[in-house]
C-alpha cells in the first residue's frame, strides 16, 4: 500500500500587523509600533495512538509531529472537506474497526491513504484504504474488470482490519501495524531486524514512512480538535448519512442503467453509491450474491 499524499512546506512563520499612523495634531507625524503575531498551531502536551504513547520527549519525535501538524492544520481547504466527509465515511468505519477489535484510531489511518475518497495512486492502489489488486485479493476482496470491491467501503474497512490485525500480532505494535500498512510486513520487519530496535519511534524508516504514522497523529489531533486549529464547522456543514435501502442479487445484470430505473434511480446514483461496479453490466454466471445500496425515496 502506498502513502500518496503529497503536502508542501510551510514557509511562512510570522504574520506583521501594523502600519504608520501620521498624527495630525500638532502637525507631526506619529509612528505607531509594529506588532508581531506568531503564526503556528496548538500544540498538545500528548498524544497517543491506538492507546501506544508518541514520546515528544524526543527532539525528533516532537519535531517531526510538529511538521505534520502545522502543514495539515494550514491545508485549510483541504483538511476543511476532510472533517465534512469523515461525518459520512466514520459512520460506516466506526463500526466495523469495533467489531473486529481493532482501534477506533485507525480511521484516521484511512484519512491518511485517501482523504475518504475512491482514490487512485499511479502505482495501482485504489478505494479508501489504497488496497494493490494482489493484497485485496489476498484478504479476500474480488478484484476484476467488472467488480473491484476495494472501491467497496464495507468490504475494503473488513479487509483493512484482517491486514491490521495480523501486523498486530506479528509485532506486537499497533503503531508499527500501521507503519507496515505503508512499508510493507516485509519491509518493517526487514528494518526492525536490521536495526535491533523494538518500537517505531526508534527506527530510522525511509522519508515516507518515517512521515507517515505522523501525518496520521496530525489528522488524529486536528480533527478530534478542530476549533484549536481555526476549523469552525457546524453540524449542519457535514456530509450528511444518506439513507439507503440494501438490494440483493444474485443474477447477472445486461445493463446497470436500466437497473437503476428499475430501482427508482439513475445511473449516476447507482455508481456513487455502488462504486465497486466498474463496468455497465455485472456478469454473475454462479448465482453469487451481491447487496447494492439504493437510496431511499427523496435521496
Amino acid at each position: 500500500m502506498e502513502w500518496i499524499r503529497k503536502t508542501g512546506i510551510i514557509a511562512s512563520v510570522v504574520l506583521v500587523s501594523g502600519v504608520l499612523i501620521h498624527a495630525v495634531s500638532n502637525n507631526e507625524p506619529r509612528e505607531v509600533k509594529q506588532e508581531v503575531t506568531p503564526i503556528g498551531c496548538y500544540f498538545p502536551d500528548s498524544i497517543d495512538f491506538a492507546g501506544e504513547n508518541t514520546p515528544l520527549n524526543l527532539a525528533d519525535v516532537k519535531e517531526r509531529f510538529d511538521r505534520e501538524l502545522l502543514v495539515n492544520a494550514n491545508l485549510h481547504a483541504t483538511t476543511q472537506i476532510i472533517i465534512k466527509r469523515a461525518n459520512r465515511a466514520f459512520a460506516v468505519i466506526e463500526p466495523i474497526l469495533e467489531k473486529n477489535g481493532v482501534p477506533d484510531d485507525f480511521k484516521y489511518l484511512a484519512v491518511a491513504e485517501s482523504g475518504l475518497v475512491n482514490a487512485v495512486s499511479p502505482a495501482g492502489a485504489r478505494g479508501v484504504w489504497q488496497f494493490m489488486p494482489k493484497t485485496g485479493k489476498q484478504f479476500g476482496l474480488e478484484v476484476n474488470k467488472l467488480v473491484d470491491e476495494r472501491y467497496h467501503l464495507e468490504k475494503s474497512t473488513e479487509a483493512a482490519c484482517q491486514y491490521l490485525l495480523k501486523a498486530k500480532e506479528k509485532f506486537g505494535s499497533w503503531t508499527l501495524a500501521a507503519a507496515s500498512y505503508n512499508a510493507g510486513l516485509a519491509g518493517v520487519n526487514r528494518q526492525l531486524e536490521f536495526q535491533g530496535v523494538d518500537n517505531y519511534y526508534d527506527l530510522l524508516l525511509n522519508s515516507e514512512t518515517s512521515r507517515y504514522v505522523f501525518r496520521i497523529l496530525a489528522l488524529k489531533q486536528v480533527m478530534e480538535n478542530p476549533y484549536k486549529y481555526h476549523f469552525q464547522l457546524l453540524p449542519d456543514d457535514m456530509y450528511p448519512v444518506l439513507p439507503t435501502k440494501k438490494v440483493v442479487v444474485d443474477t447477472s445484470i445486461t445493463d446497470l442503467a436500466v437497473f437503476a430505473k428499475e430501482q427508482g434511480v439513475n445511473y449516476k446514483i447507482l455508481k456513487i453509491h455502488n462504486p465497486w461496479l466498474r463496468s455497465r453490466k455485472l456478469n454473475n454466471p454462479l448465482g453469487k450474491e451481491y447487496t447494492m445500496d439504493i437510496p431511499v425515496s427523496g435521496y
